[in-house]
């Protein structure tokens, strides 16, 4: 692979993990639920308002 091909793939993986995070915010938004991320080693309960506050 040449070092665009590699740059482009890249950009697209990318890109499909801020679709997936955006996806999981707002079902969890509609689901009225919790999501689960470590904080400084500390496993912390946010709402998809708080998480995307920060």
């Amino acid at each position: 692979m040449s070092e665009f091909e590699l740059r482009e793939l890249q950009e697209r993986i990318d890109a499909g993990i801020l679709l997936a995070q955006r996806r999981l915010i707002e079902r969890t938004r509609r689901d009225n639920g919790d999501l689960v991320v470590v904080r400084d080693g500390k496993v912390v309960h946010l709402t998809p308002d708080q998480l995307l506050e920060e």
